[in-house]
Protein backbone atom coordinates (compact mmCIF):
# COMPACT_ATOMS: atom_id res chain seq x y z
CA UNK A 1 0.00 0.00 0.00
CA UNK A 2 1.13 3.53 -0.92
CA UNK A 3 1.56 6.03 2.04
CA UNK A 4 2.56 9.02 -0.25
CA UNK A 5 0.55 11.89 0.27
CA UNK A 6 -1.93 13.59 -1.82
CA UNK A 7 -0.46 16.76 -3.39
CA UNK A 8 -2.92 19.60 -2.67
CA UNK A 9 -4.63 19.83 -6.25
CA UNK A 10 -5.77 15.58 -5.35
CA UNK A 11 -7.58 16.38 -2.15
CA UNK A 12 -11.13 17.38 -1.99
CA UNK A 13 -10.14 20.57 0.15
CA UNK A 14 -7.18 21.87 0.66
CA UNK A 15 -6.17 23.62 3.91
CA UNK A 16 -5.96 27.50 3.40
CA UNK A 17 -2.28 27.43 4.05
CA UNK A 18 -1.96 25.28 1.07
CA UNK A 19 -4.32 26.06 -1.56
CA UNK A 20 -3.87 30.00 -0.76
CA UNK A 21 0.21 29.30 -0.36
CA UNK A 22 1.09 31.35 -3.44
CA UNK A 23 -0.40 34.59 -2.34
CA UNK A 24 0.77 34.37 1.47
CA UNK A 25 4.81 33.99 -0.08
CA UNK A 26 3.62 37.08 -2.09
CA UNK A 27 2.68 39.08 0.68
CA UNK A 28 5.24 37.75 3.30
CA UNK A 29 7.75 39.12 0.56
CA UNK A 30 6.06 42.28 0.16
CA UNK A 31 5.26 42.43 3.48
CA UNK A 32 7.68 44.80 5.03
CA UNK A 33 5.32 46.27 8.23
CA UNK A 34 6.10 45.25 11.98
CA UNK A 35 4.69 41.02 12.78
CA UNK A 36 3.75 40.55 16.33
CA UNK A 37 5.66 37.78 17.93
CA UNK A 38 5.88 34.13 15.57
CA UNK A 39 3.35 36.28 12.70
CA UNK A 40 4.36 34.99 9.17
CA UNK A 41 2.58 38.45 8.27
CA UNK A 42 1.94 41.96 9.63
CA UNK A 43 -1.69 42.78 11.11
CA UNK A 44 -1.98 44.91 7.92
CA UNK A 45 -0.73 42.21 5.35
CA UNK A 46 -3.40 39.77 7.49
CA UNK A 47 -6.10 42.12 6.66
CA UNK A 48 -4.97 42.38 2.82
CA UNK A 49 -4.89 38.38 2.51
CA UNK A 50 -8.45 38.28 4.02
CA UNK A 51 -9.77 41.25 2.12
CA UNK A 52 -7.86 41.33 -1.48
CA UNK A 53 -5.83 43.64 -2.87
CA UNK A 54 -3.05 43.96 -5.61
CA UNK A 55 0.58 43.87 -4.34
CA UNK A 56 3.20 46.20 -5.89
CA UNK A 57 4.56 43.17 -7.93
CA UNK A 58 1.16 42.94 -10.17
CA UNK A 59 0.32 40.05 -7.72
CA UNK A 60 -3.76 39.77 -6.86
CA UNK A 61 -4.67 38.77 -3.78
CA UNK A 62 -8.07 37.20 -3.72
CA UNK A 63 -10.55 38.29 -1.86
CA UNK A 64 -11.61 35.43 1.21
CA UNK A 65 -14.19 37.35 2.89
CA UNK A 66 -16.60 40.20 1.21
CA UNK A 67 -18.28 42.60 4.03
CA UNK A 68 -16.85 45.35 6.46
CA UNK A 69 -13.09 46.28 6.45
CA UNK A 70 -13.27 48.07 9.98
CA UNK A 71 -14.55 44.07 11.18
CA UNK A 72 -11.45 42.49 10.13
CA UNK A 73 -9.09 45.14 11.27
CA UNK A 74 -10.49 44.99 14.59
CA UNK A 75 -10.46 40.83 14.33
CA UNK A 76 -7.03 41.37 13.46
CA UNK A 77 -5.99 44.08 15.71
CA UNK A 78 -7.19 41.73 19.06
CA UNK A 79 -5.51 38.88 17.56
CA UNK A 80 -2.45 40.86 17.83
CA UNK A 81 -3.23 41.48 21.34
CA UNK A 82 -3.55 39.03 24.54
CA UNK A 83 -7.27 38.77 23.84
CA UNK A 84 -8.73 35.86 22.57
CA UNK A 85 -11.50 36.65 19.32
CA UNK A 86 -14.84 35.03 19.20
CA UNK A 87 -16.70 35.08 15.84
CA UNK A 88 -20.34 35.21 16.56
CA UNK A 89 -23.44 36.05 14.05
CA UNK A 90 -26.28 33.60 12.27
CA UNK A 91 -25.16 30.21 9.99
CA UNK A 92 -23.95 31.22 6.80
CA UNK A 93 -21.92 34.24 8.08
CA UNK A 94 -18.32 32.78 7.12
CA UNK A 95 -17.11 32.04 10.66
CA UNK A 96 -15.41 29.12 10.33
CA UNK A 97 -14.13 30.28 7.01
CA UNK A 98 -12.84 33.74 8.34
CA UNK A 99 -11.02 32.14 11.52
CA UNK A 100 -9.65 29.14 8.93
CA UNK A 101 -8.04 32.21 7.30
CA UNK A 102 -6.75 34.34 9.92
CA UNK A 103 -5.27 31.30 11.44
CA UNK A 104 -3.52 29.97 7.76
CA UNK A 105 -1.99 33.80 7.70
CA UNK A 106 -1.08 34.75 10.62
CA UNK A 107 0.71 31.10 11.89
CA UNK A 108 0.97 29.48 8.69
CA UNK A 109 -1.26 26.74 9.98
CA UNK A 110 -4.98 26.41 10.66
CA UNK A 111 -5.38 22.71 11.58
CA UNK A 112 -5.13 23.01 15.07
CA UNK A 113 -8.99 22.66 15.86
CA UNK A 114 -11.13 21.89 18.42
CA UNK A 115 -14.61 21.41 17.53
CA UNK A 116 -17.16 22.13 19.62
CA UNK A 117 -20.36 19.38 20.44
CA UNK A 118 -22.65 19.00 23.23
CA UNK A 119 -20.44 15.83 23.68
CA UNK A 120 -17.24 17.49 23.81
CA UNK A 121 -15.16 16.89 26.91
CA UNK A 122 -12.93 18.68 28.72
CA UNK A 123 -10.05 16.49 27.27
CA UNK A 124 -10.67 18.19 24.25
CA UNK A 125 -9.81 21.65 25.36
CA UNK A 126 -6.08 20.76 27.60
CA UNK A 127 -5.64 16.79 27.07
CA UNK A 128 -5.85 13.12 27.51
CA UNK A 129 -3.38 10.67 27.87
CA UNK A 130 -1.99 7.07 26.13
CA UNK A 131 -4.22 4.56 28.42
CA UNK A 132 -1.80 1.69 27.80
CA UNK A 133 1.25 4.20 29.00
CA UNK A 134 -0.61 5.26 31.55
CA UNK A 135 -1.44 2.10 32.99
CA UNK A 136 2.02 0.28 32.20
CA UNK A 137 4.03 3.77 33.88
CA UNK A 138 1.89 6.11 35.54
CA UNK A 139 1.48 9.37 34.71
CA UNK A 140 4.26 10.93 32.63
CA UNK A 141 5.33 13.22 29.81
CA UNK A 142 5.16 10.45 26.92
CA UNK A 143 1.94 9.10 28.04
CA UNK A 144 0.20 12.88 27.84
CA UNK A 145 -1.17 13.40 24.85
CA UNK A 146 -1.56 16.88 23.99
CA UNK A 147 -4.76 18.40 22.68
CA UNK A 148 -4.71 21.42 19.76
CA UNK A 149 -5.00 24.13 22.51
CA UNK A 150 -1.83 22.77 24.56
CA UNK A 151 0.08 22.42 21.23
CA UNK A 152 -0.68 25.57 19.96
CA UNK A 153 0.60 26.86 23.83
CA UNK A 154 4.00 25.44 23.14
CA UNK A 155 4.29 26.67 19.71
CA UNK A 156 2.91 30.27 19.59
CA UNK A 157 0.37 29.16 17.31
CA UNK A 158 -3.28 30.35 16.92
CA UNK A 159 -5.91 27.75 17.63
CA UNK A 160 -9.72 27.33 16.86
CA UNK A 161 -12.44 26.57 18.70
CA UNK A 162 -15.82 25.77 16.45
CA UNK A 163 -18.81 26.47 17.66
CA UNK A 164 -17.97 27.34 21.53
CA UNK A 165 -21.49 27.64 22.87
CA UNK A 166 -22.65 24.31 21.73
CA UNK A 167 -20.31 22.99 24.34
CA UNK A 168 -20.86 22.12 28.10
CA UNK A 169 -20.60 25.37 30.38
CA UNK A 170 -18.86 23.71 32.84
CA UNK A 171 -16.39 22.70 29.73
CA UNK A 172 -16.43 25.59 28.47
CA UNK A 173 -14.98 27.51 31.46
CA UNK A 174 -11.97 25.10 31.38
CA UNK A 175 -10.74 27.82 29.21
CA UNK A 176 -10.48 30.58 31.37
CA UNK A 177 -7.20 29.97 32.75
CA UNK A 178 -5.77 29.69 29.67
CA UNK A 179 -6.83 32.71 28.22
CA UNK A 180 -6.63 34.80 31.57
CA UNK A 181 -3.18 33.33 32.81
CA UNK A 182 -1.85 32.07 29.76
CA UNK A 183 -1.19 28.51 31.00
CA UNK A 184 -2.64 25.23 31.55
CA UNK A 185 -2.02 22.96 34.50
CA UNK A 186 -0.91 19.51 34.78
CA UNK A 187 -1.47 18.36 38.10
CA UNK A 188 -1.10 14.97 37.40
CA UNK A 189 2.84 15.79 36.78
CA UNK A 190 2.93 18.59 39.20
CA UNK A 191 3.81 20.91 36.27
CA UNK A 192 2.15 23.18 33.86
CA UNK A 193 2.36 24.62 30.30
CA UNK A 194 2.90 28.11 30.03
CA UNK A 195 1.89 29.81 26.72
CA UNK A 196 4.86 31.07 24.39
CA UNK A 197 4.72 34.59 22.95
CA UNK A 198 2.17 34.66 19.21
CA UNK A 199 -0.20 32.26 21.15
CA UNK A 200 -4.09 32.80 20.91
CA UNK A 201 -7.58 31.48 20.23
CA UNK A 202 -10.37 32.22 17.49
CA UNK A 203 -14.08 30.84 18.74
CA UNK A 204 -16.96 30.72 16.32
CA UNK A 205 -20.47 30.63 18.25
CA UNK A 206 -23.68 30.90 16.11
CA UNK A 207 -26.34 33.14 18.00
CA UNK A 208 -29.46 31.51 16.79
CA UNK A 209 -28.64 28.11 17.44
CA UNK A 210 -31.32 26.26 19.57
CA UNK A 211 -29.93 24.37 22.92
CA UNK A 212 -26.92 26.90 23.03
CA UNK A 213 -25.27 26.93 26.25
CA UNK A 214 -24.56 31.23 26.67
CA UNK A 215 -20.97 31.59 27.47
CA UNK A 216 -20.18 32.84 31.18
CA UNK A 217 -19.73 36.46 31.63
CA UNK A 218 -16.06 35.31 33.09
CA UNK A 219 -15.44 33.91 29.83
CA UNK A 220 -17.14 36.06 27.95
CA UNK A 221 -14.48 38.91 29.17
CA UNK A 222 -11.58 36.93 27.56
CA UNK A 223 -12.82 37.50 24.54
CA UNK A 224 -13.28 40.70 21.72
CA UNK A 225 -16.56 39.96 20.46
CA UNK A 226 -17.28 40.60 16.43
CA UNK A 227 -20.31 39.83 14.87
CA UNK A 228 -20.11 38.96 11.33
CA UNK A 229 -23.56 40.02 9.88
CA UNK A 230 -25.31 38.90 6.91
CA UNK A 231 -24.33 40.76 3.31
CA UNK A 232 -25.74 43.80 3.28
CA UNK A 233 -26.96 43.64 -0.20
CA UNK A 234 -27.96 41.44 -3.01
CA UNK A 235 -25.41 42.14 -5.00
CA UNK A 236 -22.81 41.52 -2.07
CA UNK A 237 -24.31 38.05 -1.70
CA UNK A 238 -23.85 37.35 -5.13
CA UNK A 239 -20.46 37.63 -5.25
CA UNK A 240 -19.68 35.98 -2.11
CA UNK A 241 -21.81 32.78 -3.76
CA UNK A 242 -20.44 33.14 -7.30
CA UNK A 243 -16.82 33.45 -5.75
CA UNK A 244 -17.52 29.83 -3.94
CA UNK A 245 -19.04 28.34 -6.43
CA UNK A 246 -16.24 28.89 -8.49
CA UNK A 247 -13.87 27.98 -6.28
CA UNK A 248 -15.84 24.84 -5.60
CA UNK A 249 -16.65 23.74 -8.99
CA UNK A 250 -12.98 23.57 -9.84
CA UNK A 251 -12.28 21.80 -6.87
CA UNK A 252 -15.26 18.83 -8.11
CA UNK A 253 -14.06 19.36 -11.56
CA UNK A 254 -17.55 21.09 -12.82
CA UNK A 255 -17.03 23.67 -15.18
CA UNK A 256 -17.89 26.99 -13.95
CA UNK A 257 -20.68 28.29 -16.22
CA UNK A 258 -20.54 32.73 -15.49
CA UNK A 259 -23.69 32.19 -17.87
CA UNK A 260 -25.19 30.82 -14.49
CA UNK A 261 -25.05 34.14 -12.94
CA UNK A 262 -28.38 34.91 -13.59
CA UNK A 263 -29.43 31.77 -11.83
CA UNK A 264 -27.16 32.91 -8.86
CA UNK A 265 -28.59 35.74 -8.93
CA UNK A 266 -32.48 34.43 -8.41
CA UNK A 267 -30.99 31.80 -5.71
CA UNK A 268 -30.01 34.58 -3.57
CA UNK A 269 -33.11 36.72 -4.37
CA UNK A 270 -35.35 33.62 -3.19
CA UNK A 271 -33.03 33.51 -0.51
CA UNK A 272 -33.03 37.25 1.27
CA UNK A 273 -36.69 37.52 0.71
CA UNK A 274 -37.54 34.42 1.95
CA UNK A 275 -35.23 35.30 5.25
CA UNK A 276 -36.53 38.81 5.37
CA UNK A 277 -40.34 38.17 5.28
CA UNK A 278 -40.97 41.10 2.36
CA UNK A 279 -40.35 41.26 -1.28
CA UNK A 280 -36.83 42.84 -2.28
CA UNK A 281 -38.91 46.01 -3.58
CA UNK A 282 -40.77 45.70 -0.23
CA UNK A 283 -44.48 45.74 -1.33
CA UNK A 284 -45.28 42.16 -0.46
CA UNK A 285 -45.41 40.41 3.27
CA UNK A 286 -44.43 37.25 2.79
CA UNK A 287 -44.11 34.45 5.11
CA UNK A 288 -40.39 32.78 6.55
CA UNK A 289 -39.71 29.36 6.82
CA UNK A 290 -37.92 27.74 9.65
CA UNK A 291 -34.79 27.46 8.04
CA UNK A 292 -32.23 30.11 8.21
CA UNK A 293 -31.67 30.53 4.30
CA UNK A 294 -28.19 31.27 5.14
CA UNK A 295 -25.35 32.65 2.02
CA UNK A 296 -24.22 28.77 2.47
CA UNK A 297 -27.27 27.35 1.31
CA UNK A 298 -27.35 29.48 -1.69
CA UNK A 299 -23.68 28.29 -2.29
CA UNK A 300 -24.95 24.93 -1.90
CA UNK A 301 -28.08 25.33 -3.79
CA UNK A 302 -26.13 26.74 -6.69
CA UNK A 303 -23.07 24.22 -6.45
CA UNK A 304 -25.72 21.14 -7.01
CA UNK A 305 -27.35 23.12 -9.92
CA UNK A 306 -23.94 22.84 -11.14
CA UNK A 307 -23.36 19.24 -10.88
CA UNK A 308 -26.98 18.16 -12.47
CA UNK A 309 -26.30 20.86 -15.59
CA UNK A 310 -22.83 19.16 -16.27
CA UNK A 311 -24.03 15.77 -15.67
CA UNK A 312 -27.30 15.81 -17.12
CA UNK A 313 -27.63 18.71 -18.74
CA UNK A 314 -25.89 21.09 -21.62
CA UNK A 315 -23.56 22.26 -18.84
CA UNK A 316 -25.23 25.92 -18.41
CA UNK A 317 -27.04 26.12 -15.27
CA UNK A 318 -31.02 26.73 -15.68
CA UNK A 319 -34.09 26.86 -13.61
CA UNK A 320 -34.54 23.27 -13.82
CA UNK A 321 -31.26 22.48 -12.34
CA UNK A 322 -31.99 25.14 -8.78
CA UNK A 323 -35.38 24.32 -8.79
CA UNK A 324 -34.92 20.72 -6.39
CA UNK A 325 -32.18 22.81 -4.30
CA UNK A 326 -34.09 25.65 -3.47
CA UNK A 327 -37.15 23.05 -2.78
CA UNK A 328 -34.49 21.58 -0.17
CA UNK A 329 -33.32 24.23 1.03
CA UNK A 330 -36.62 25.70 2.27
CA UNK A 331 -38.72 22.87 3.16
CA UNK A 332 -37.12 21.70 6.10
CA UNK A 333 -40.49 21.06 7.90
CA UNK A 334 -42.49 19.14 5.59
CA UNK A 335 -45.97 20.79 7.09
CA UNK A 336 -45.23 24.29 7.47
CA UNK A 337 -42.25 25.00 5.15
CA UNK A 338 -44.08 23.42 2.93
CA UNK A 339 -47.06 25.53 3.19
CA UNK A 340 -44.97 28.85 3.14
CA UNK A 341 -43.31 27.39 -0.25
CA UNK A 342 -46.33 27.51 -2.04
CA UNK A 343 -47.47 30.81 -0.77
CA UNK A 344 -43.96 32.32 -1.87
CA UNK A 345 -44.76 30.48 -5.31
CA UNK A 346 -47.97 31.51 -5.75
CA UNK A 347 -47.79 35.23 -4.74
CA UNK A 348 -43.92 36.17 -5.49
CA UNK A 349 -42.67 33.83 -8.35
CA UNK A 350 -45.81 33.69 -10.33
CA UNK A 351 -46.11 37.21 -10.80
CA UNK A 352 -42.55 37.50 -12.30
CA UNK A 353 -43.08 37.19 -16.15
CA UNK A 354 -39.11 36.81 -16.09
CA UNK A 355 -39.24 34.02 -13.58
CA UNK A 356 -41.50 31.66 -15.65
CA UNK A 357 -39.28 28.98 -16.09
CA UNK A 358 -38.67 29.26 -12.15
CA UNK A 359 -41.94 28.77 -11.48
CA UNK A 360 -42.35 26.01 -14.13
CA UNK A 361 -39.69 24.21 -13.03
CA UNK A 362 -40.72 24.50 -9.05
CA UNK A 363 -44.31 23.18 -9.92
CA UNK A 364 -43.22 19.94 -11.65
CA UNK A 365 -40.97 19.44 -9.29
CA UNK A 366 -43.43 19.69 -6.27
CA UNK A 367 -46.19 17.59 -8.88
CA UNK A 368 -43.52 14.88 -8.50
CA UNK A 369 -43.29 14.74 -4.46
CA UNK A 370 -45.15 12.55 -2.90
CA UNK A 371 -48.55 13.63 -1.18
CA UNK A 372 -47.97 15.08 2.05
Amino acid sequence: MSTTEPTTDQVLRAHAEQAYAHELTALAQADDRPRPPRWKLSPWAVSTYLLGGTLPDGTVITPKYIGSRRLVEIAVASLATDRSLLLLGVPGTAKSWVSEHLAAAISGDSTLVVQGTAGTPEEAIRYGWNYAKLLAEGPSESALVPGPVMRAMRTGGLVRFEELTRVPSDVQDSLITILSEKTLPVPELDTEVQARRGFNLIATANNRDKGVNDLSAALRRRFTTVVLPLPDSLDAEVEIVQSRVQSLGASLELPADLAALSEIRRVVTVMRELRSGVTADGRTTIKSPSSTLSTAEAISVVTSGLSLATHFGDGRVGASDVAAGLLGAVVKDPVQDAVVWQEYLETVVRNRPEWDDLYRACRELDTDQPAR
